[in-house]
């Protein structure tokens, strides 16, 4: 029996794939490379000494799907496609629901189909919206300021439907806070498109000369020094709670949502000031506008997990930034070298 895993040749996928090769799952992996890079699945294998089998598939296509289905063993899901710009979303609604919540809707029918009633979900602490008090747990209100928060929330609603409906459903629903960093050996790391959407990627393509300077989106919060706070997560711990949560969905019948971040909040000016120790470089900044969707403070209240997943964050910050900047330096043009 295998592990299916959408949107792995991903940033997170990657990661948590190779946890997955590690620990002895069979794998296989869906992607169709729109957020992704083929090279990362080579990486993967470089890292593992494991084969991987893999499909080029769009979740909106169930004819390929369901074939991929009947082809295979699945036990169960990890479910990372999807688009994740917040910014993008905003300037692209429709792109964004058609892609993250119809491709979610094509995939639970075709595993229904198949009985294949257990999944672990990438949600986003996006769904917490503009919450009134941190730290946010997961019994804090739900809500969203951007289409790529609202098409997360609005899955999370679908599976706890699909739950009422039918209670052999297990599905843990993450939300994620910021993760960052990279896999030890270097071999695989965050590789955007284009001007990167997060901060971690933006300034190590400063520091490796791609960007001149580092944009600061708004210094007029209300936060310790004007910049926004977010909980910064290593992707590696990240990629361990994936696994957590899939032992939790695949000994259970439930559909439950757990934090997984640090509950520490860093600031951008932080963050820059914490890259530029660790790496002993300048990273030169200016000042812009707020962008779109984005809010003042968000971290986490990960107890939960804690306490039912048996899982926590073991990486520090300059772990985080450390492993950022080795990746970057490994691969100055991602996975483009």
């Amino acid at each position: 029996m295998a592990i299916l895993v959408t949107g792995g040749a991903g940033y997170i996928g990657s990661h948590t794939v190779v946890e997955l090769l590690n620990t002895g799952y069979d794998v296989i992996v869906l992607d169709n490379f729109v957020n992704s890079n083929p090279e990362a699945l080579n990486r993967i294998q470089q890292i593992t000494g494991k084969e991987i089998t893999f499909y080029k598939v769009n979740l909106l296509d169930k004819k390929s799907l369901t074939e991929i289905f009947a082809e295979n063993q699945i036990e169960a899901v990890i479910h990372f496609a999807g688009l994740k710009a917040v910014g993008e979303s905003v300037e692209k609604p429709l792109y964004y629901y058609q892609n993250n919540i119809s491709g979610t809707l094509v995939l639970s029918k075709v595993m229904k189909e198949f009985g294949v009633k257990k999944m672990v979900f990438s949600s986003s602490a996006t769904v917490y919206g503009t919450a009134d008090s941190v730290p946010l747990n997961e019994d804090t209100p739900l809500g969203a300021t951007n289409p790529y928060g609202w098409s997360k929330l609005m899955l999370e609603q679908i599976f706890k439907d699909l739950y009422v409906s039918d209670n052999e459903w297990s599905i843990a629903l993450l939300r994620y806070f910021n993760p960052v960093g990279a896999h030890e050996s270097g071999l695989i790391g965050e590789n955007p498109n284009g001007i990167p959407n997060n901060l971690t990627p933006y300034i190590t393509q400063v520091a490796v000369g791609k960007l001149d300077k580092l944009r600061v989106f708004g210094n007029d919060y209300d936060t310790k020094d004007g910049t926004g706070v977010r909980d910064y997560i290593h992707v590696v711990d990240l990629a361990k709670g994936h696994l957590k949560a899939l032992d939790k969905v695949l000994t259970n019948n439930l559909v439950d949502a757990y934090n997984l971040g640090t509950g520490e909040g860093y600031s951008v000016l932080d963050i820059i000031k914490t890259f530029e120790k660790v790496t002993e470089l300048n990273i030169p900044y200016e000042i812009t506008e707020r962008r779109a969707g984005d809010i003042a403070v968000s971290y986490a209240d990960p107890t939960k997990a804690k306490q039912e997943l048996e899982w926590k964050a073991e990486r520090s910050l300059e772990d985080m930034l450390r492993d950022s900047w080795n990746w970057q330096q490994k691969n100055k043009n991602g996975y483009e070298n």
